[in-house]
């Protein structure tokens, strides 16, 4: 595999991200478990919110009113905000989340109404009210909610679907992306950037125009998006055909990746930035990131912690490895005590931080490899 890792700094109003960076999902302006002081001083650089969910609660126009995203959820740093098109699909498509990386599951309720060049009509989660998000509600959205990053509205189609739909989504999202780029344009103050996605599912012909596509247009980065196949190895490949025919100039991020196998994949592919919610929502399910294990991962709640007098992991810096011990978060769990899940995640957001540190290392000092073999392959 060709190696194209590369260090970088992305400057925002709201700071500078040093890259490759990690970013954390406050997906309704709040971090679960955890305040943002706290996610701060586990060294995290920048979070994304939804726009798709803030829309609806407490509304942009609310948000706007009390100041903006940053000072309404207490966050001082740089901040994305996705264009809602991710969620509204996944709600329209069953679990699409799983399928773009790979595991098909079913079964959540139809919310998504009809989709047509106009935008995506929806019914509300919360009250089933109506709503359309067009390319230009969703620039008008983000304006207001205020972050430093934007995304523009795109279909985010499944893996299920074939390729005349592909195709057919994905030109129908070029548009949705001219038509976002020019509301975005439109009285725009400088303090935000926009990403174009690219999308194409997994048929490299259609990843290549998307990508010729998003490079002739006038955007700050590239996001690529869209179903990345039925497993990592399908994920990798169409990773390993999009990143690279990229602009350089521009940053690159990853929608939705955040597995530890799969961002130093991505980030010797050129990736700059990576999200994921799965770092977090492990946590709150008693699941703990550590180096070298089988899963990236141990479970909290199995009877063998109930006795371990061991921290999660016995180098790791963060508030939790420095005070509690297995058994102690195991005790938590089974007791069903809130504690278990902020602590869990504090660790979990720390461990990102400090992979994504070394990695930068790494690259700096040309020993990824060295850095790639402490994280995967360690024992515990």
């Amino acid at each position: 595999m060709a190696h194209r890792a590369r260090l970088g700094s992305l400057k925002t109003p709201h700071g500078a991200i040093q890259t490759p960076a990690f970013i954390f999902c406050a997906t309704k302006g709040a971090m679960k478990a955890v305040n943002m002081d706290q996610v701060k001083d586990a060294g995290t650089q920048i979070i994304l919110s939804n726009t798709y969910h803030l829309m609806i609660q407490p509304t942009a126009d609310l948000v706007e009113k009390m100041g903006g995203l940053h000072k309404f959820c207490g966050w001082d740093g740089p901040m994305l905000t996705d264009s809602g098109g991710f969620q509204i699909f996944s709600l329209g498509h069953g679990s699409v989340a799983e399928e773009i990386k790979g595991k098909r599951q079913g079964g959540r309720a139809n919310s998504l109404l009809k989709i047509t060049e106009e935008g995506a009509k929806f019914r509300s989660y919360t009250d089933g009210s109506y709503h359309l998000l067009t390319p230009e509600k969703s620039m008008q959205i983000q304006k207001k909610l205020g972050p430093d990053l934007v995304v523009v509205l795109d279909e985010c189609t499944p893996f299920h679907v074939d390729k005349k739909y592909t195709q057919k989504s994905m030109q129908m999202s070029h548009r949705w992306a001219l038509r976002s780029l020019a509301e975005f344009d439109r009285g725009n103050d400088g303090k935000q950037a926009l990403y174009g996605i690219i999308q194409g599912g997994v048929y490299p012909d259609l990843r290549q125009e998307s990508v010729d596509f998003v490079n002739s247009q006038d955007f700050f980065g590239h996001a690529i998006g869209g179903s990345l196949g039925a497993d990592k190895d399908q994920m990798a490949e169409v990773i390993s055909l999009t990143a690279p025919r990229l602009d350089r100039a521009r940053p690159i991020h990853l929608l939705g990746i955040g597995g530890i196998s799969d961002i130093f994949m991505g980030v010797r592919q050129g990736i700059d930035t990576f999200d994921c919610v799965h770092p977090t929502r492990m946590a709150r399910h008693g699941g703990a990131l550590v180096k070298g294990a089988p899963k990236e991962s141990l479970q909290i709640r199995n009877a063998q912690y109930r006795e371990d007098p061991t921290p999660l992991e016995a180098d790791c810096g963060c508030f939790t490895c420095q005070r509690y011990s297995k058994a102690y978060l195991h005790h938590l769990f089974k007791a069903k005590e809130l504690l278990g899940m902020q602590l869990i995640t504090l660790h979990n957001i720390y461990f990102m931080n400090q992979l994504m540190t070394e990695i930068r290392e790494g690259l700096r000092t040309n020993t990824l490899d060295v850095v790639e073999t402490k994280w995967q392959s360690c024992k515990r």
